[in-house]
């Protein structure tokens, strides 16, 4: 069983917010992972779940309706299993996995074409992006007050919807097990390259049980398993929300805040790589990815502690090191990337 990344744990609803902020602040420094203790108060269980029902009806519709809302160049839409190559030097073929990016919601409906299957929930699916932008914006503001920036609001100021409009996703992902895919896979493919995110910031649901999810340690060489479950969050409603730090800010930062490299693997065959977490099915997860107003100009944080700092981006991430002008023009630059648009 292999040795599961060391990711703290913090609670946001603690009493004294300047010390949890603090707590987020070195996690997303050393780490740039985060769990994020779930019980409910935040994003209750039961809209998460709901969620997974949703994107489970989507995945399972007819590949027509699915086919009619391919992805386009403003990153909205279904890619079908091996669109997205998110490693290219390191894949043979592309992602095993499918996926569908909802965009922004306008009285609870979706500005771009979805599959008539859910289209009865349209209104849920809104609804939860709303709890997970109430929740970014909440982390956005810790992270201001645990770096000491004047004034705190600065990043938060930059991801409210009024700002305008900006490339936040809600992305829901359906992955194959290995016994649905053809026996031409070998031991070297992946589910998804190993890639860092593009935006401020990550919130990632997952069920309990389904495993893959792995972070390049500062080594630059061991890739560490991510349960779903860490200890001290067995009790709890739901497993712990996963935040982590995306290239965006880790370059509006500095690279003080680390974007680490993950990546999502297939289970080994040779045992559970983290106990109670084995391939049973496909694996479902849902990601919200954080982007500031597109417009933002991404220049020096008023913080002590980002300007004293020497910089230097997390190792393994070249994007945080590009020098770009606005949020629009870092994420048109990997999504170019990416997608060959």
């Amino acid at each position: 069983m292999d040795k599961a990344a060391n990711i703290p744990v913090i609670d946001l609803w603690g009493d004294d917010q300047t010390r949890v902020a603090k707590k987020l602040v070195e996690a997303a420094i050393e780490h740039g992972f985060v769990y994020i203790k779930n019980t409910g108060n935040d994003i209750p269980a039961e809209a998460i779940n709901g969620a997974f029902e949703m994107s489970k009806r989507l995945f399972d519709a007819p590949l027509s309706e699915k086919q009619a809302c391919t992805i386009q160049q403003n990153n909205r839409g279904w890619s079908a299993m091996n669109y997205e190559t998110l490693d290219p030097a390191n894949q043979r073929v592309g992602d095993f996995k499918e996926a569908f990016n909802f965009g922004e919601f306008i009285d609870n409906k979706a500005q771009q074409p979805i599959p008539p299957t859910v289209a009865g929930d349209e209104p849920q699916i809104s609804a939860f992006r709303d709890l997970c932008y109430t929740l970014s914006l909440k982390l956005n503001t810790l992270l201001g007050i645990g770096l000491g920036v004047s004034p705190p609001d600065f990043f938060t100021s930059a991801h409210v919807r009024s700002a305008g409009p900006s490339g936040t996703i809600l992305r829901f992902l359906r992955y194959p097990p290995r016994t649905d895919i053809s026996d031409s896979t070998t031991v070297e493919d992946v589910r998804a390259g190993a890639h860092s995110d593009y935006g401020s910031l990550t919130l990632l649901f997952r069920l309990r049980g389904q495993p893959g999810l792995e972070i390049l340690e500062r080594d630059g060489v061991t890739w560490s398993p991510v349960p779903v479950i860490p200890p001290g969050t067995e009790g709890d409603p739901a497993p712990p929300i996963l935040m982590n730090i995306g290239d965006l800010l880790s370059y509006w930062t500095n690279g003080l805040l680390r974007s680490t490299v993950h990546r999502v693997v297939f289970p080994t065959g040779d045992g559970e790589k983290v106990r109670g977490e084995g391939d049973n099915g496909p694996r479902y997860s849902i990601a919200y990815f954080c982007h500031p107003f597109g417009g933002t100009e991404l220049g020096v944080v008023p913080s002590e502690r980002v300007q004293g700092d020497k910089g230097g981006v997390a190792e393994g991430n070249p994007y945080a090191e590009r020098r770009v002008m606005t949020a629009d023009e870092h994420l048109r630059m990997r999504l170019v990337a990416l997608l060959s648009f």
